[in-house]
Formats: structure tokens, C-alpha cells, sequence
């Protein structure tokens, strides 16, 4: 008998899952969400995304990220960077001065994962309460 729709293959598969389509096994190396959310899915990336996307006059000096993001150390914002920069999600510009000014901005690719990321802070804040609440007495059981 075929599985009924919104039903799972194997865990993590969305494969048959009639309205979402066939997109893959997450646990599948390959997956295209897999891949994504292991660039993406730290912490430091959405934050330095969302100040970015909400500097003005649209990009950030390098001190300036790191006063805004507030427990990153200057190693980890910098690799951060790279790794954003490396997959064409940020741009630096280098002033020729000395010390040289470092500057970030979204490219165009990286502002369209700003929508996605809001929308996933916009959820954080709705139902944190909630989740630690739960967390809270599933603790204390």
C-alpha cells in the first residue's frame, strides 16, 4: 500500500510528501537544505546577516560588526566572514589606507536570505516564551 501523503520514507525524507515534493533525504550529504543550513545554520551568520541587511548606508566596517555582535570573538567573526564571502553571500571592499578600512555589505544573494532569516527571528521571538517554558518543566518532571 502507498504511503498516505505527509507521510515519511525513512526519517528525514521528504520524499512523497505530496504538497512539499520530492526534495531529497536531509540526512543525504547532498541535500540541497542539508547544505545549506551547514553554511548558514551558526548563529554568528544570522546575526551578522541581519546587521548587514539593517546597516546604513548599507555596509559595515569590520570593528563596527564586531561592536554589534555582541560575544563574537574577532577570530570567529572573521572566519564568519570569509565563509560568507567565500559563497557569495557578502562582499568586502578594502580602503587603501593605512591600516586599510575593511567594509561588508549583502550582495544581492545574500539579501534574499535576509527574508528567511527574519522570518525565523520573528518565530524565535513569538515562541521562545514557550519553548522554555516547556524546557523548563520537562526539566523539572
Amino acid at each position: 500500500m502507498p504511503p498516505e501523503d505527509g507521510t515519511f520514507h525513512s526519517p528525514g525524507s521528504l520524499e512523497g510528501t505530496g504538497s512539499l515534493g520530492n526534495r531529497g533525504d536531509l540526512f543525504d550529504p547532498a541535500c540541497p537544505t542539508r547544505r545549506l543550513l551547514d553554511r548558514i545554520g551558526s548563529k554568528w551568520t544570522a546575526m551578522i546577516v541581519i546587521q548587514l541587511h539593517d546597516a546604513s548606508p548599507g555596509e559595515l566596517r569590520f570593528s563596527e560588526l564586531k561592536r554589534r555582535a555582541a560575544g563574537v570573538s574577532q577570530k570567529m567573526l572573521a572566519q564568519t566572514l570569509r565563509s560568507l564571502e567565500h559563497d557569495a553571500l557578502v562582499a568586502r571592499r578594502v580602503e587603501g589606507t593605512t591600516p586599510p578600512r575593511v567594509h561588508y555589505r549583502l550582495t544581492e544573494l545574500g539579501e534574499s536570505l535576509y527574508p528567511p532569516i527574519a522570518a525565523l527571528r520573528e518565530w524565535a521571538e513569538s515562541n521562545m516564551k514557550t519553548i522554555d517554558s516547556a524546557s523548563a518543566s520537562a526539566s523539572a518532571s
